[in-house]
């Protein structure tokens, strides 16, 4: 009686032996026939390689991806003596052999020993399909979505039983999305029925864009009658579709420019203004905060790398202080001796700007200095059919929060208050206590302070060099003049409407005649309206 549980004990663990052994024994079977089915590629033609290939993906074991990548790479071959097919690596004089599904090195032989087997744009594209279809079967979302993105840009009809293979399978949405596309896709270049067909122009059409159009376009040169007006409908819908997006986009780049002119003129309107001084060197103080972003990373990747993505907060304040601080020595050692003599403040300001560029260039050289971007503003991301850059989106917003900043302090503080007075009627406030020339001092090392501030900012998008600035020095004055001087609301409207407006330009005029044309476009209007869009009474008017 003792004895029977042993026996079935021991019934159970043979027969659980004998499953291990069916087991291992099916998987070398399966290893002996793939390793057959690779060899055989290295003994037909084009033709029967290709059929090989579409066999070897109806295995559907992801074990012979590196096989066929290295041969669509030219990377596999066939030993002479035995015929059996290696991946090969160059190792010197000899070829380091690659065992074709192990992925292990099976070592070297001469280059004499081994025949590349060739291959040709058709067996590529069988290849592709089949790798295609291999992929799409991942476990891993993101390679599935990539393949399955592949297939989309890259068509072919060999690619359909794997994707529909793939679609019953899909569980992901984003991913059963695009497979869904680039099925619609395949069947445009195959020869499914006409139906079927019409349904995937809908899909194609659906899913917009230049690759849309491409394929549309293609499919349209050997289309039969019934399909044409589809195809030439959803042609005209995704022109209309791009030319909608273009316009967005350049409206996007037009924003994106007049953000950085507001940047770099808001301090500008400030100083001319309230002073009436038109300061030349307004482009050097963009360049000096550029260059003390430059020497924050550089102290920061030197001593501190992990607070790289806080160079530019940091940058931002002793940007303003440096540039506030050289404003304001300007002002007392220069300038206020100026007041009045608009042509001698404008001589001795380009003065100063030259010697700022000398000593720039003394100091950090000539060549462009590098200025990273931190990880929060680097990279971009869709909306709709218009790509946003991050640097530039943060860029706008941070242009924004300066003019409600500036706007808050001219309205809200005893500050701004004295300063409107000045501009206003200078005598009067004069009269009333306002100690002015210190209202001067404050104001154009305010100004100086921001055009620092810029600098951070411009240092993101632009080549950070001793010329940094004078890019900027023109556009700054048309932008103070169109908009209204001293007003900032103006300089606002003005520094949008010219971004825009010089990138509507660009595509039909280029970027040099385009400016040129806006130059013209402002002359003209300063003949009809000379205070600007939004005129500000100062004491220019007082006489």
């Amino acid at each position: 009686m003792q004895t029977q549980p042993i026996h079935r004990f021991l019934q159970c663990l043979l027969a659980a032996f004998g499953l291990v052994v069916t087991l291992l024994a099916t998987d070398l079977r399966a290893a002996d026939d793939l390793r057959a089915m690779i060899d055989a590629l290295g003994k037909g033609n084009f033709q029967e390689n290709q059929k090989q290939v579409e066999a070897l993906a109806k295995t559907g074991d992801p074990k012979i991806v590196p096989a066929l990548e290295a041969l669509s790479d030219g990377d596999l071959y066939r030993r002479k003596a035995d015929g059996i097919v290696f991946i090969v690596k160059p190792a010197g004089d000899n070829l380091t052999l690659v065992d074709a599904l192990s992925g292990e090195q099976a070592g070297e032989e001469a280059k004499a020993a081994l025949e590349k087997i060739k291959v040709n744009n058709g067996l590529r594209r069988a290849i592709r399909a089949a790798l295609g279809g291999l992929t799409l079967m991942s476990p891993d979302v993101a390679v599935r979505l990539q393949a399955a993105g592949t297939i989309l840009r890259t068509p072919s009809a060999d690619a359909l039983d794997g994707l529909e293979t793939a679609l019953a399978a899909e569980t992901d949405g984003t991913v059963k999305t695009v497979l869904e596309r680039a099925r619609a896709a395949s069947i445009l270049v195959s020869d499914r029925p006409v139906s079927e067909k019409k349904a995937a122009i809908a899909t194609v059409v659906e899913t917009g864009g230049r690759d849309s159009l491409s394929l549309l376009s293609s499919a349209l040169a050997s289309a039969d009658d019934s399909l044409r007006p589809d195809i030439e409908a959803g042609i005209r819908h995704i022109e209309d579709q791009l030319a909608f997006w273009a316009a967005g986009q350049n409206i996007w780049y037009g924003l994106s420019l007049g953000s950085v002119l507001l940047l770099a003129a808001i301090g500008l309107a400030i100083t001319f203004g309230v002073m009436g001084i038109i300061n030349m060197a307004h482009g050097e103080m963009v360049m000096l905060g550029a260059y003390t972003t430059f020497v924050v990373q550089h102290v920061i990747r030197t001593a501190y790398p992990g607070l790289f993505d806080w160079s530019l907060a940091i940058a931002l304040p002793l940007a303003f202080l440096v540039t506030g601080a050289v404003g304001l020595v300007m002002e007392r050692g220069i300038i206020r001796f100026l007041y009045g003599r608009p042509l001698e403040t404008l001589l001795a300001t380009w003065g100063v700007s030259l010697m700022l560029q000398q000593a720039v260039r003394s100091i950090f050289g000539p060549t462009n200095q590098e200025v990273g971007n931190p990880s929060w503003m680097s990279g971009a991301f869709d909306l709709g059919g218009l790509t946003i850059t991050w640097n530039r989106l943060w860029i706008i917003v941070f242009s924004l929060a300066v003019f409600a900043f500036l706007l808050f302090l001219l309205k809200k503080t005893p500050m701004g208050l004295q300063m409107r007075a000045v501009t206003q009627n200078r005598r009067m406030a004069s009269s009333m206590g306002i100690r002015t020339p210190w209202v001067d001092a404050l104001t154009f090392a305010l100004g100086s302070g921001i055009a620092g501030i810029a600098g951070v900012a411009l240092s993101q998008i632009d080549n950070v060099s001793p010329n940094l600035g004078q890019g900027y020095i023109i556009d700054s004055f048309m932008v103070v003049v169109f908009g209204g001087v001293g007003n900032l609301w103006g300089t606002l409207v003005g520094a949008f409407t010219l971004g825009i407006l010089n990138k509507f330009l660009e595509p039909y005029a280029g970027a040099v005649l385009g400016k040129i044309l806006v130059l013209v476009l402002i002359i003209l209007f300063i003949q009809k309206r000379p205070r600007g869009l939004f005129a500000l009474k100062g004491r220019a008017v007082e006489a």
